[in-house]
């Protein structure tokens, strides 16, 4: 019988691309690069560029170096620099190198003095707010000061000044000298080199002037002999100046291509609007679980094979649109349905004592991944006369569709005995405090002899061997599909009910023995991970994801 061949998925653009280079000889091999600032922690959407620059050598048998672009002393710190080599590490990536803008500032620096030589560079003793009103409008061309017409020898003597601290921040700036009529603004005379007086998280105070990221950026692409530039469409009206420093400098022919940035609902991407969310305390950290940061979505229990699985399907677009969540969220659950162990955990517990039960424990064997899947294995929890099921699992007076335990209603204890529910215990105010109840001796489940059929399971633990742990249930953190668009401050739209702490609930035994790197997945209430907050007495867990997307359900009731 003929195999029905899976469909093989059509090339994006930049595939395309690297097919055709390759094939007409243009390079022999493609090397292509990420190349974040150091200042601040990377997002769902560096993750994706990750996974593209990566994932496209790869394909092409290629390599991919990560450098970074630490041109901006003022906000950057080792701390950054440090957390994205873990994240690219942990997304499942190796860099051919990891390198700096900083280790190519004298080439740089001779760069830009050639610029000067061949008289397309000049010093600008212009303030910032000047450059701007010279710079023209979008339909007013620019306006070229004194300064523009400098000496070869002059400007080289006052850049060697800047160079070696003579002048303070902001005196003087290098400025290229391009052409002051272009339609596009970029191309206007563009700052190339500008002073602080900062140190630098590597070069220390060697250096007192940096390069700007449009100078910097290529031609490090350039060195580094990078065939496949790949940028965010943002940098489109900054490519001609790319190509323009690469053709008045005649150097190694680098290419800027670019591609749709990611845009997630009910996320913001900002960087600037993150560290606000840091700074004023509406998140813990950097990785608090809530954030789309990668050690937030690592802390709350997220996979790297999901995230690269989310990327994939999404694919590489040249026009900006809105990617839902809940197909990030549809890949986890997707990587976790498989890989998760099963555990059982009662979060609101409600007493239940078989009354015909012996006083003894009976150690019940139960699977530990789904049916049917790869993964296999077994363990055993304990089963004795008091236990804990949810107190949502039990109703006095229940609708007519409700499959759970009741008054005379018999439901099956997973991977147990079906139990019969006889009478309800309640207090002074008449609230339900406890259960009692009676086994079918013959029921137990894989050898069941009874030859009845209850239509709910529950899951329980033994009261006696429970561990306590705390639970974390995470949410999104806006409560509206585009905060950053929205009308007002964004930080209006935060979800009130984006954290919620349970803290005691009851565990079978067996996840006393968590650890950091597992996932789990707690029968009928969701997948969780440990979280790095918990000590050997105290075990927290954080709701990585919902069993099933509950957020279509709640907007349609809204």
């Amino acid at each position: 019988m003929a195999e029905i061949q899976a469909e093989e998925r059509s090339l994006n653009f930049l595939e395309e691309i690297v097919e055709e280079d390759l094939k007409s000889g243009r390079y022999k091999n493609i090397l292509t690069r990420f190349p974040p600032e150091p200042n601040g922690y990377l997002h769902i959407g560096h993750a994706k560029s990750i996974c593209l620059n990566f994932g496209l050598a790869l394909k092409y048998g290629g390599k991919t170096n990560l450098r970074f672009d630490d041109t901006n002393p003022t906000k950057e710190e080792t701390e950054y620099v440090d957390s994205i080599i873990e994240d690219v590490k942990w997304l499942g990536f190796i860099p051919q190198q990891v390198l700096y803008a900083s280790d190519y500032f004298e080439q740089l620096y001779q760069l830009a003095v050639k610029l000067i030589k061949k008289g397309l560079a000049y010093v600008d003793d212009s303030s910032s707010e000047e450059i701007a009103i010279q710079k023209g409008t979008p339909t007013e061309p620019g306006m070229a000061n004194r300064y523009r017409d400098r000496t070869v020898e002059e400007n080289l003597h006052l850049f060697d000044g800047m160079r070696s601290g003579q002048y303070a921040d902001g005196e003087k700036v290098l400025r290229a000298k391009v052409d002051l009529s272009s339609p596009n603004m970029q191309m206007r005379d563009p700052i190339i080199y500008r002073i602080k007086k900062a140190h630098h998280h590597r070069t220390g105070n060697q250096w007192c002037i940096y390069p700007m990221y449009d100078f910097a950026h290529g031609q490090s692409d350039s060195i580094e002999n990078i065939t496949h530039s790949i940028c965010t469409l943002e940098f489109i009206p900054h490519r001609p100046l790319y190509d323009w420093f690469i053709e008045k400098l005649d150097i190694f022919p680098s290419h800027q291509y670019e591609f749709a940035r990611l845009n997630l609902s009910f996320t913001v991407m900002s960087k600037r609007k993150l560290l606000q969310l840091v700074d004023e305390n509406y998140v813990q950290s950097w990785d608090d679980p809530r954030m789309p940061t990668i050690s937030g979505l690592r802390r709350r229990g997220y996979t790297p094979e999901s995230i690269r699985n989310f990327t994939d399907r999404i694919g590489v677009q040249k026009r900006d649109n809105l990617i839902d969540v809940s197909l990030l969220e549809f890949c986890l659950r997707e990587d976790l349905n498989k890989n998760a162990l099963r555990k059982m955990v009662v979060f609101d517990p409600l007493p239940v004592t078989i009354t015909n039960y012996p006083d003894t424990v009976e150690m019940m064997t139960t699977e530990d991944y789904p049916e049917g899947g790869e993964k296999k294995g077994s363990r055993s929890v304990p089963f004795s006369r008091e236990l804990f099921i949810e107190r949502e699992d039990f109703m006095e007076d229940p609708p007519k569709k409700f499959f759970r335990l009741a008054p005379g209603k018999r439901v099956r204890l997973k991977s147990a005995y079906i139990i019969q529910c006889d009478e309800v215990v309640k207090d002074s105010e008449g609230k339900i405090i406890a259960l009692n109840c009676q086994y079918l001796p013959e029921s137990k489940s894989g050898a069941d002899l009874s030859g009845l059929k209850v239509q709910g399971t529950l899951h329980w633990v033994s009261r006696a061997q429970a561990v306590p742990v705390t639970l974390r249930l995470y949410d999104r953190l806006f409560k509206v599909e585009n905060p950053a668009a929205s009308e007002g401050d964004f930080k209006e739209y935060i979800n009130p009910d984006s954290l919620e702490i349970i803290e005691k609930a009851y565990a079978e035994p067996s996840l006393s023995g968590a650890v950091m790197e597992e996932r789990y997945q707690f029968l009928r209430k969701g997948y969780f991970c440990l979280d790095k907050d918990s000590s050997p007495g105290h075990l927290i867990f954080n709701r990585t994801v919902s069993l099933k997307d509950t957020w279509v359900k709640e907007a349609k009731k809204a």
